[in-house]
């Protein structure tokens, strides 16, 4: 079915356990559709740890393992690309507001980095607050084109 704005057909639309089985099902998937539609083995690897960072980020700080709430999970595909859509059903949160991940005082911390793995190795994320409770996050890789 193709996504109005983009032209993207969806090849995934599944909703996911809040666990971490949910987070190999996810990785999985998406870099099956990835591999199908040639990505080199770089952006493989890149496209899997964004995923992967995304979907703990989900269970473990959006849905808080709670097994009463979902991860919804999408995969959309175009000629020369594709959009990763990950939404949890958690309390949410502002982006501003998380601590600085390079700030000397958390360079040593154990967590904190997911959001800037993700939007280091892909070409574009957009993360939403939703209502009345949820966050949705958008990553887009675009495929290598030969010059």
């Amino acid at each position: 079915m193709p996504d109005q704005d983009s032209g993207e057909i969806r090849s995934v639309d599944a909703m996911l356990d809040s666990d971490l089985d949910s987070v190999d099902t996810a990785e999985t998937e998406t870099l099956k559709i990835a591999e199908q539609l040639g990505f080199e083995e770089e952006d493989l690897h890149k496209i899997g740890m964004a995923v992967r960072e995304c979907m703990v980020n989900a269970v473990v700080h959006g849905n808080r393992y709670n097994a009463r709430k979902k991860v919804h999970f999408q995969v959309l595909k175009g000629p020369d690309r594709m959009t990763i859509v990950i939404r949890d059903e958690g309390e949410g949160f502002e982006l501003q507001s998380l601590p600085d991940p390079l700030a000397e005082e958390n360079l040593l911390r154990q967590s904190g980095r997911g959001l800037l793995l993700i939007q280091a190795f892909m070409d574009d994320v957009r993360i939403e607050r939703l209502e009345p409770r949820g966050t949705e996050v958008r990553m887009t890789k675009s495929l290598a084109t030969a010059s």
